[in-house]
């Protein structure tokens, strides 16, 4: 063998070892954590409270809100970051309902599917002054058609999915007002700017808590344990869910092709923060659910998801 064939050899066993070296020492850095919906909505006050069970446990992550394009605009950050597992995201069902429309060029083998945060149920709120019940908030859309307004954090997503069943229901059309976060509708529908809003428990809680609104039915097929005395709207006699179950989940995300000690260690530490005591407790205070779910478990359970927002995007978007 000649000098100038070992000297290759050599860079080559060289320049392969470099990243299961990155690999072991990961992170030797704080990991950007991209949310990309304004702050204080449900997914950022999720972000947070997962890194400070994180810096407790030396992973140090740093929350960046990157919100616009009903969360395509911060996850395409995520998707042409270096695959290195120092820029993950927050992928949710929205964005799944963005690539069922084709709203974004955006594909699900873009990503790395670390763990899932929670699974969260949708609830019908209006402003504390506003109708009592569902069937007043109904009768209101029936004798004002086409100008109730239902504000949405996104747009072509399962709020926005919901918003369109309510109308159904009613059997009249709306005005839907699309926002590009949680925090932001919640605070235009306690400032009486909308007439009711799709959300999410955890990114309306204090303002329920407050006075400032109430949730008057659940987009579920049981109460919500936070909210027991919330009806859903199943037991009021309406159907919601015409063209088969939805999902509103959040997970963990990394660009495609991550090292595997690197996917490997992301799982270990959002799993055990996300299973961890306090992290449970701060899910039953919000109303969401966890369970655990991650790696391939995960992706498989994106796929499953994608596909039903598939079928019921098209038929919710197109037949109205």
């Amino acid at each position: 063998m000649t000098l100038m064939k070992k000297a290759l050899i050599a860079a080559a066993l060289f320049a392969a070892s470099i990243p299961a070296h990155a690999a072991d020492d990961y992170p030797s850095r704080e990991v950007r954590f991209i949310v990309p919906w304004n702050a204080g909505g449900s997914n950022d006050i999720a972000a947070r409270a997962l890194q400070q069970i994180l810096a407790k446990d030396g992973f140090n992550i740093v929350v960046e809100n990157a919100p616009g394009a009903t969360g395509a605009i911060g996850l395409t950050k995520v998707a042409n970051a270096a695959p290195d597992g120092y820029v993950i995201g927050m992928g949710t069902s929205s964005t799944l309902a963005q690539i069922a429309q084709k709203m974004t060029p955006l594909r699900n083998d873009q990503f790395t599917h670390i763990a899932r945060v929670s699974t969260d149920p949708l609830i019908l709120l209006v402003p504390a002054s506003g109708p009592a019940t569902l069937e007043e908030f109904l009768e209101t859309m029936r004798k004002n058609p086409g100008k109730v307004s239902i504000g949405t954090p996104g747009t072509n997503n399962l709020n926005h999915i919901f918003a369109e069943m309510t109308a159904k229901v009613a059997g009249v059309p709306y005005v839907n007002v699309p926002y590009p976060g949680g925090s932001k509708v919640v605070a235009d529908l306690s400032g009486k700017q909308i007439q009711a809003a799709v959300l999410k428990p955890s990114e309306s809680r204090g303002q329920i808590e407050a006075g400032y609104v109430k949730p008057i039915a659940v987009f579920d097929n049981q109460r919500l344990q936070v909210f027991p005395n919330v009806p859903t709207f199943k037991e009021k006699g309406y159907d919601v869910f015409p063209y088969g179950p939805l999902v509103q989940m959040a997970y963990v995300v990394g660009p495609a092709n991550l090292p595997g000690p690197v996917r490997d260690k992301l799982i270990s530490v959002f799993e055990k923060a996300i299973l961890s005591p306090t992290f449970k407790t701060f899910s039953e205070q919000n109303g969401f659910v966890v369970d655990g779910l991650s790696g391939d478990a995960l992706e498989k359970e994106v796929v499953s998801v994608q596909k039903t927002l598939d079928d019921v995007s098209s038929k919710v978007f197109t037949s109205k």
